[in-house]
């Protein structure tokens, strides 16, 4: 479980920063070259390349070097850990917040005097 947390955090950390989202943005449309990715934003190569190394080292993001070209890519299914983490949260919430309205459901009505 403390591999699965670890995990995790390296995720979250990655998402926490906007250019890495819209990176991650980008890629959903399909694989990029660092150029590309870089394009949009006013960033330096330099800093570009270590939010890629970022967003890889969390396994967010796969890339491969051709040439002289690395192109990066999303990993299939790597936001499930995350998904399934909301999720568990989400039922959790949703069952108090039944049980709360179930329990004033219950509760007779008192007028104020």
């Amino acid at each position: 479980m403390i591999e699965g947390q670890a995990d995790l955090d390296r995720m979250f950390h990655a998402l926490s920063d906007r250019s890495r989202r819209g990176m991650i943005d980008r890629l959903g449309r399909g694989p990029a070259s660092v150029t590309e990715l870089a394009a949009p934003l006013a960033l330096a190569l330099p800093t570009v390349m270590k939010h890629l190394q970022v967003l890889e080292e969390s396994g967010l993001v796969l890339s491969e070097k051709s040439g002289r070209v690395r192109t990066y890519r999303l990993q299939q299914n790597a936001l499930a850990a995350i998904e399934r983490w909301v999720e568990q949260r989400k039922t959790r919430w949703t069952t108090a917040f039944d049980r709360l309205d179930q329990f004033l459901a219950d509760e007779p009505e008192t007028l104020p005097e």
